[in-house]
């Protein structure tokens, strides 16, 4: 955790500085006082409660600012269960032990945010914290009230989020408050969090319909004022809660991630150490919207085992692992063959069923139908494979033989089911292939429209081979 505060100092207003990423003197002191509004801001040409919400442009860049050192957060058992049944106390110490696993040597998956508010969730909270990791740390989450940081304290915890519900949204409409008096509130619980020695992550929810200007930057300017005084760390969570965000330059606040990101450190001075997104995919965007945090100055990013979470669901943490590697160049130890044991248990243990076409995760995810991608996975896998999935995922390449499939993908899956590689491997030209393409193309010719199972594809080519006097095909 970084806790050097040193660069700021109590005068420092007004004075120019040499930013050491660009190396241009910058102005780095500024002042935007809270805007205590009697009438809420609604943003009402952008969110027209009617019509699909706007992008409005203002052709402001900001420059990418992407941190020395990125990780990833879990919300699985938090917002992940918001959507769907409770997990058991089994099932959540089960899939923190994949975690932990998953995240490496390096702690990549840093912390794991928990419920406190069942018996159930404070079970899984104890038998977690005994497994000794140092990664996933176990933090907690609760709404900005004494009755739940009670919670927090008296199970131990050294972080927790509370939830600060930044727009005017739900400051005037859910909270019935001022904005004054919604900061007053924050402050109290977030002061309780320090004199507890808790450290305090303050979770700006509706941040991208917030008054960034007239309410984010001054209450995250007072919170980094309280962590200058005290010396505790106060981590600011930017809650992208409804999915407006978006990571196209150019774009106009509140909905710009850029100009989010940007401005907590530029503007309200938050080292990125202390910066974390956490994004809602109900405009597709999830993804694209948490790559662009890291690459704007975010270090962290909140996620949930396979995107579960509230509506359409958080950014997936196992596609955050994937940009993580890209962006970075190495999974920095990282196991993403664990990722398929993750998918593996949500379906045979959870009883949970992954879209098939889900990346990383769902069955079909680099399962071809098309004959003329079959014919090129014959050849070489790379052509249409989008990296060794067999030794990154422990999953091979998969053909589903259909009504394109071809002779080529019934090569595939006659080479893949009988282990046949090499010289051994088989060619689409072979009497046993083309008798299985006759008995395919008959089935489609009669009507079907569903995929051949593999049982099917099994029975009839042992028939075949019975019949051409073969008497078992060489399977070395």
């Amino acid at each position: 955790m970084e806790r050097d505060l040193s660069y700021i100092s109590s005068d420092e207003k007004d004075q120019l500085r040499v930013n050491p990423q660009t190396n241009l003197l910058e102005l780095m002191s500024f002042e935007y006082s809270l805007q205590d509004v009697e009438q809420p801001n609604l943003y009402r040409l952008l969110f027209n409660y009617q019509e699909v919400p706007k992008l409005m442009f203002n052709q402001r860049l900001v420059p990418m600012h992407m941190p020395k050192d990125i990780w990833i957060t879990d919300t699985t058992f938090r917002d992940g269960q918001q959507s769907r049944e409770p997990y058991t106390t089994e099932q959540i110490v089960h899939l923190y032990d994949l975690l932990h696993r998953l995240g490496g040597p390096k702690g990549i998956i840093r912390q794991s945010e928990f419920f406190l508010y069942s018996r159930k969730d404070r079970a899984a909270v104890y038998q977690c914290l005994e497994k000794g990791y140092e990664f996933p740390e176990v933090t907690a989450w609760i709404r900005a009230n004494t009755a739940d940081f009670k919670l927090v304290r008296e199970i131990g915890l050294k972080e927790t989020g509370i939830l600060v519900s930044c727009s005017d949204y739900h400051i005037f409409y859910k909270l019935k408050m001022t904005r004054r008096q919604a900061i007053d509130h924050y402050l109290g619980i977030v002061k309780e969090c320090i004199e507890a020695g808790i450290r305090p992550r303050c979770h700006f929810e509706d941040i991208t319909r917030a008054d960034f200007y007239g309410f984010v930057v001054p209450f995250v300017t007072e919170l980094h004022k309280l962590m200058v005084e005290t010396g505790m760390p106060i981590k600011v969570r930017a809650c992208d809660t409804l999915g407006y965000g978006v990571g196209i330059p150019g774009v106009a606040l509140p909905r710009s991630i850029p100009g989010i990101i940007y401005g907590l450190r530029h503007y309200a001075h938050m080292p990125s150490s202390l910066l974390e997104f956490h994004g809602h995919n109900d405009f597709y965007r999830a993804v694209d919207n948490s790559t662009t945090a890291w690459l704007y100055g975010a270090s962290a990013v909140n996620c949930s085992l396979l995107g579960i979470g509230e509506r359409t669901g958080n950014c997936p943490l196992e596609a955050m692992v994937m940009e993580y590697a890209q962006l970075k160049g190495t999974l920095d130890g990282m196991d993403p063959t664990v990722i398929t044991e993750i998918a593996e248990y949500y379906e045979k243990e959870i009883g949970y069923e992954i879209p098939p076409r889900t990346p990383f995760v769902g069955a079909d995810f680099n399962v071809t139908r098309a004959g003329v991608h079959a014919d090129g996975l014959l050849k070489n896998e790379e052509v249409y494979n989008i990296f060794d999935t067999n030794a990154l995922l422990n999953r091979p390449p998969k053909v589903m033989v259909s009504n394109t499939s071809g002779a080529s993908g019934i090569a595939v899956w006659v080479n893949q089911h009988l282990k046949l590689t090499g010289p051994a491997a088989i060619d689409k030209h072979d009497p046993l292939i083309l008798g299985l393409k006759k008995w395919v193309d008959d089935q489609y010719a009669a009507g079907r429209v569903t995929s051949i199972t593999d049982g099917e594809l099994t029975e009839e080519m042992e028939r075949i081979i019975r019949e051409q006097g073969e008497g078992g095909r060489d399977e070395s």
